[in-house]
């Protein structure tokens, strides 16, 4: 049984979901098509648009569960995911619990979820990635595979850009992103569109850790998950497993 969905099948009622993974993809689509609040990424709007979004559902991130059912589905999503869309990207939805936890904690079990995702993955490391996420190219990795994760919680609020009522993700290959900086004149002439739907739609300033892939001075993880105000973690909270079989 599949683990990814289209939003058509869930719109149309054509899969038997729980309520609540209806409620996060109507309230995403909500999110996603608002003429009038418009969301700042528009490659991600115009992904949803066209339909090339795949969504997957796991536990409370806090569930000894979350981490495993994450790794498998992004594991098949990275099988099939050149056949979904020049635009796609998986949107994965958590099972909400009855409080809401602060930024930080939610920050924490992202970086746990991230790592535990790690530990399942047998493939090397890309060799043209670094390991260090201290270098400027280095990037979460999974089955050979690179991605930009992005993360929404339901604690933000001065950054509504990374405010969702579910405790979210959502990966974009590295292919994904490439295809769009390909035509730099296009991605040049919509990068101040973003910025000022950005400044609309947050209350708080533009994150100074928010800057181009492989640029000097830029660290990747500091991007995907953005607290409410502008500090960031001192050093990357993400752990690979390490391999101890062979050491005596």
């Amino acid at each position: 049984m599949t683990l990814l969905h289209q939003y058509t099948e869930i719109r149309n009622e054509e899969l038997p979901l729980k309520a609540w993974k209806k409620e996060a993809c109507r309230l995403f689509a909500s999110r996603m098509s608002d003429r009038k609040v418009r969301f700042p990424c528009i490659p991600a709007t115009q992904a949803f648009t066209l339909g090339h979004f795949r969504y997957g559902f796991a536990p409370n991130p806090w569930h000894e569960s979350a981490g495993r059912k994450l790794a498998e589905i992004i594991a098949e999503y990275g099988k099939s995911s050149r056949s979904f869309g020049d635009y796609s990207s998986l949107v994965v939805f958590f099972e909400a619990e009855e409080r809401v936890r602060d930024v930080l904690e939610y920050e924490a079990v992202f970086w746990d979820l991230l790592s535990q995702v790690s530990r399942t993955d047998s493939t090397p490391w890309p060799g043209d990635i670094p390991e260090d996420p201290e270098q400027a190219l280095w990037e979460f990795c999974y089955e050979d595979e690179r991605y930009f994760v992005y993360c929404g919680t339901p604690a933000h609020t001065a950054r509504q850009s990374r405010s969702f009522p579910y405790f979210m993700l959502a990966l974009t290959p590295r292919w994904v992103l490439n295809r769009w900086n390909a035509h730099p004149q296009k991605a040049a002439a919509v990068a101040p569109q973003i910025r000022a739907r950005l400044s609309a739609y947050d209350t708080a300033p533009a994150h100074p850790e928010l800057k181009p892939y492989g640029s000097e001075g830029n660290l990747e993880y500091k991007q995907y998950y953005l607290r409410d105000d502008d500090t960031s973690p001192a050093g990357c909270p993400f752990h690979r497993a390490v391999d101890f079989t062979d050491i005596e």
